[in-house]
């Protein structure tokens, strides 16, 4: 089913799963909200332990989340962990020296450094390509590739994959992980589970919580085999969030449709609006019919989230002058919030991407990039309006 604007309609029944799943009063002696358990250890007796020993190893409010998100997610397991950074730390524990990582080149500025400089120490090695190019990414995969990463859409060109058509050609060499970076569109708008990823990675910093006030991260799958696993390396690493921070994820979960419903207008009303800017040269929105993954993103999204780029006639200098002059929009590399931010990638979330690196991606100083909260569209217009007219036209 799509709607009005050919996007796939969001899985029927989300709003009430995120309300309910993993809630159940009876659990907590009839508590509707779920308690924070802030012990850190759980009396045992003799024979054994009633299901808890120690947090880092679990925790009911941790549980609780995890349950929600993969219910979420149309999922059998979860695992959330301390940031973003953090689950991807874990995911890729589950490769082994001598083994081989594919990820596209347009990834974001962390996980780009930590595949570049930890991953290689530990006698993993690493290509970057263009995965949203079969041929490429089928000339990347080794013999000894275990996994491939990707996002979709990428950060900061919110460049498309079809994950569908990724995961055909990599499972046909091998018995190949395929992780799938869903931080920008979240389970309410794209369910790479339903393409065939194996893992859905998250940084809940981000739209999952949406309140700009908890750093997590999480991974969602169906393997037992790999959850198994995923189980120790949360245990044995313990990467592993704050029983608190769980809970105002698990609270934030419940306005998740609502919240990215208004991300997701606002944010192509403002792309409609720079698109007719003389100033820019290109918005970079996969909700515009100009993008060139629009047809991939109508069939594997239910439109997209509050985060796009643009590129624009200036350079550093203007970029910067740009944002100083901005009076709603909040000059911060986040995204995700309620709040509505711009950044500069090339010298702040993707300053530490190699230079040759960034020139082929197209990160140049011109590029901005957006995160649209969820103020009145009219008040981030007239913010524009303004900022516009004193980069350009002084």
């Amino acid at each position: 089913m799509t709607d009005e604007q050919g996007f796939q309609k969001p899985k029927p029944g989300f709003a009430t799963i995120a309300v309910h799943a993993g809630q159940n009063p009876d659990k907590w002696n009839g508590a509707v909200v779920p308690p924070v358990v802030m012990s850190t250890m759980y009396k045992q007796a003799p024979e054994g332990h009633k299901g808890y020993v120690y947090s880092r190893s679990a925790n009911p409010m941790r549980d609780t989340l995890q349950e929600c998100l993969a219910a979420l997610e149309g999922a059998k397991y979860a695992f959330t962990f301390a940031s973003g950074q953090g689950a991807t730390t874990s995911i890729t524990s589950l490769l082994n020296k001598g083994d081989h990582l594919v990820s596209i080149d347009d990834v974001y500025g962390g996980t780009s450094r930590l595949m570049r400089e930890n991953l290689p120490r530990h006698g993993i090695d690493v290509t970057f390509t263009d995965i949203t190019d079969l041929d490429k990414l089928e000339n990347a995969i080794q013999d000894n590739t275990k996994m491939v990463w990707l996002e979709t859409p990428t950060n900061p060109n919110c460049t498309v994959v079809d994950i569908a058509a990724t995961v055909q050609l990599v499972k046909k060499r091998g018995d190949i992980i395929v992780v799938v970076d869903n931080t920008f569109l979240t389970c309410y708008l794209q369910r790479p589970l339903d393409f065939g990823a194996d893992i859905v990675m998250y940084s809940l910093t981000k739209y999952m919580n949406g309140h700009s006030d908890v750093v997590m991260g999480a991974a969602v799958l169906n393997s037992q085999e790999i959850a198994d696993k995923l189980r120790i390396i949360q245990k044995s690493l313990g990467i592993v969030p704050s029983t608190f921070d769980c809970y105002q994820v698990n609270r934030s979960l419940k306005t998740l449709s609502l919240r990215m419903e208004r991300h997701k207008a606002t944010s192509l009303v403002i792309a409609k609006w720079l698109q007719k800017q003389p100033n820019v040269i290109e918005v970079l929105h996969p909700g515009l019919s100009t993008h060139k993954g629009h047809e991939v993103s109508k069939r594997q999204t239910s439109g997209h989230s509050g985060v796009f780029s643009f590129r624009h006639t200036g350079g550093l200098k203007e970029s910067r002058k740009l944002l100083s002059c901005f009076k709603v929009f909040i000059l911060a590399e986040s995204l995700g919030g309620y709040e509505s931010l711009a950044e500069i990638p090339s010298i702040m979330t993707h300053k530490s991407v190699p230079p040759p690196q960034k020139a082929q991606l197209g990160i140049t100083d011109s590029l901005v990039r957006f995160s649209i909260g969820l103020e009145d569209p009219e008040d981030l217009i007239k913010d524009l309006e303004n900022a516009f007219k004193e980069t350009f036209n002084n």
